[in-house]
């Protein structure tokens, strides 16, 4: 850290949240030479930066815009993983299919895409590549190229203590910003800091700083509710990341498939109770070998503060049809909640007044998108579809 920012003082940029947005644009201005302090309320970053799956996932989203940002935020995380010195492995992904209507929407994606590295897999590639998957009734999967694999944790406090030990930057924690007081961010014990930009990415948080901005703002809460197992035993690891049918209904990638009506008919009179509590099941790994499991989607302004037991035996019956793992033992479990744009938009990004904007509102693609939304807006090119 940068001692003489300890007390305040004056700076190019102050972002206030130490999450994964946060962070992205802190570390990307102090890649440029830009004097940066970073305020986080907490003693490390609490939020959905560090209860997600630690992937990054550009198959989810759709050709165009916002496809060619995570495309772009994948790249910048590994160059930082490189600088920071934490894993962020490409492990790609894989979309298993063992019914003939999910592999008619795979075969439907990549059509729609040639050229862009996707690819259906026989069951027996797919199989050479996940020997975790269940071979019965596998019929094919999408192999993509493009997914990398972080430690969520391990990563955001990774780049905490990069962004600490460059020149002119801070990342200070234990700082709650209470306002925002002209061109200075002003803290609970008084101290302040003035930014010739300062940028609020509080995440889920409406209420603490900016409220009425907030308020007039088309956002909503999402809660998930997550799991993971006990680290597998013997180095065993997953290779790609996991996702099955129900994800073809989640993610905006595949929108446009015409075999996806027919796919969520079959789901609603089969698994209706999965498509009432928003599961789709995703799979990753973390540094200590735990596979990553979820999750659930609730939305609202407040949630229930417990974990709901049929919701995580719905996610495990689900998960069990197509992947065995040497130890399943469950021995962590969470919820996390995160902000998102209520009416579809890409993102809530909005100077409120010369030098200080807002940054939040990319729903659970927070960890994907995070450093290719950060370059533009630190660019001045950020954009809306």
């Amino acid at each position: 850290m940068s001692t003489s920012l300890r007390s305040g003082g004056e700076v190019d940029l102050v972002v206030v949240g130490g999450g994964v947005l946060g962070l992205a644009h802190a570390c990307l201005a102090a890649r440029r030479g830009q004097r940066v302090v970073l305020l986080e309320r907490a003693e490390f970053a609490r939020g959905a930066s560090v209860r997600n799956f630690g992937m990054v996932w550009p198959v989810g989203q759709p050709r165009g815009l916002r496809r060619d940002v995570a495309l772009r935020s994948r790249e910048l995380w590994r160059q930082m993983a490189e600088a920071a010195a934490f894993r962020c492995e490409p492990t790609g992904s894989l979309h298993v299919a063992y019914h003939a209507d999910e592999l008619a929407v795979l075969e439907q994606f990549v059509a729609a895409e040639p050229g862009a590295g996707f690819e259906v897999l026989a069951p027996a590639e797919a199989l050479e590549r996940s020997a975790g998957l269940r071979a019965e009734g596998l019929r094919g999967a999408l192999w993509s190229p493009h997914e990398c694999n972080a430690d969520a944790p391990a990563a955001i406090a990774a780049l905490h203590r990069w962004l600490d030990a460059q020149p002119g930057c801070a990342a200070i924690v234990r700082t709650p910003v209470v306002a925002i007081d002209g061109d200075r961010a002003v803290t609970a014990d008084g101290r302040r800091w003035r930014g010739e930009r300062i940028l609020v990415c509080s995440g889920d948080d409406f209420a603490s700083l900016l409220p009425e901005q907030f308020a007039a703002a088309p956002l909503r809460r999402c809660r998930l509710q997550m799991l993971a197992t006990v680290p597998q035993p013997g180095g065993w690891r997953l290779g790609p990341m996991l996702a099955a049918g129900l994800t073809l209904l989640h993610y905006t990638g595949f929108a446009a498939c015409p075999g996806l009506p027919a796919l969520r008919a079959r789901f609603e009179a089969e698994l209706p109770l999965h498509l009432r509590d928003g599961i789709h099941v995703l799979v990753s790994q973390r540094d200590d070998g735990r596979l990553v499991i979820g999750d659930s989607h609730e939305y609202g302004p407040e949630f229930a503060h417990d974990v709901d037991a049929a919701v995580e035996t719905r996610i495990l019956d689900y998960l069990g049809t197509f992947l065995q793992m040497p130890d399943a033992t469950i021995d962590r479990r969470w919820t996390g909640t995160y902000a998102q744009r209520a009416d579809g938009g890409f993102g809530w990004v909005r100077e409120v007044r010369p030098g200080v904007g807002i940054v939040t509102g990319f729903g659970g693609a927070g960890m994907t998108l995070s450093f290719g939304v950060a370059e533009r807006v630190l660019d001045g090119t950020f954009e809306e579809e």
